[in-house]
């Protein structure tokens, strides 16, 4: 694992650890708690057009910086839960997204793979 993502990793379990939050770290829980930090993200970008949201100020930045952050740690303590390596589980599926989505047939094209050959 990469060294930086594991002192992270390490990093967090300590945090846990000291303020006895193991028991409330269950996947379940930890799964939940990632997807409120992800709407949490969405809300900063809702009602935005395109340009807007490719334009934010800086303390907006700032806001949605915090809640990438906080999304992050919880996948982290959630992959750490269930023993799963994060960039192993990300180059397999890079991997598997090549395959599904060839460039000959992806470039330029937002369709699903089950629809490349439409």
């Amino acid at each position: 694992m990469n060294s930086e993502l594991g002192n992270l990793k390490q990093q967090l379990s300590i945090f846990a650890k000291d303020r006895d939050w193991d028991q409330f770290h269950s996947p379940k829980n930890l799964s939940m708690a990632l997807s409120v930090e992800v709407s949490e993200i969405v809300e900063h970008f809702q009602w935005l057009t395109e340009e807007q949201s490719e334009n934010l100020s800086n303390a907006k930045l700032a806001e949605v910086g915090t809640e990438l952050a906080d999304a992050l740690i919880y996948l982290i303590r959630l992959a750490d839960k269930l023993d799963i390596n994060l960039l192993e589980s990300a180059k397999r599926k890079i991997e598997i997204n090549e395959r599904k989505y060839p460039v000959e047939k992806a470039k330029g094209n937002s369709k699903k793979y089950t629809e490349l050959d439409e």
